[in-house]
């Protein structure tokens, strides 16, 4: 992965076939759509987001994507920790398989962890697993959810219960959100 910047860092999580690649630094949103094309190409995305980080930065990552050439559209969903829920993941699901979703689709989870949660979940049981690129945009979710390729689902027995381990294809932390 290129680095545009002196203040852009780049970790690679080596893990055989499934090695990723951690961009790390600020305005990285802008950069995303080139970032995942040359890592993976071009392809049609499916950004995935809440109703609090949706309207605060999914335009900036479509027009990104759009200038590398990506094709796709924008899931938005309820912000907060009930997202994380088999009403929702059903939800996505369906949604996703209703507009064509295929093997080489990309599921970009836009958010904190609940949506890198539930985007790499999703991700992993769709049509038997898609990639997917986490590009978190809280500390947190920068220093813990988007990285080990922990999915999951919360059951009314605890949370995060219900999931699997799948490492994403890209993380992308832009440290200005």
């Amino acid at each position: 992965m290129n680095q545009d910047s002196e203040t852009t860092q780049t970790i690679r999580v080596d893990l055989g076939q499934r090695s990723y690649d951690i961009a790390i630094g600020p305005d990285l949103l802008d950069q995303a759509g080139k970032l995942i094309a040359e890592r993976l190409g071009e392809r049609q995305v499916v950004i995935i987001t809440d109703s609090n980080v949706g309207p605060l930065y999914a335009e900036r990552l479509e027009e990104s994507l759009a200038k590398a050439g990506h094709t796709g559209r924008t899931i938005q969903i309820e912000a907060g920790e009930q997202s994380k829920s088999f009403i929702y993941l059903e939800s996505l699901l369906e949604d996703l398989l209703s507009e064509g979703l295929e093997r080489g689709t990309v599921l970009l989870a836009l958010g904190g962890g609940v949506i890198g949660d539930l985007t790499g979940f999703t991700a992993s049981i769709a049509l038997r697993g898609v990639e997917f690129v986490q590009i978190p945009t809280t500390l947190l979710a920068q220093v813990d959810s988007s990285v080990g390729g922990k999915t999951a689902i919360n059951s009314p027995h605890g949370k995060t219960l219900i999931g699997t381990f799948y490492q994403p294809r890209v993380v992308i932390a832009d440290t200005n959100t």
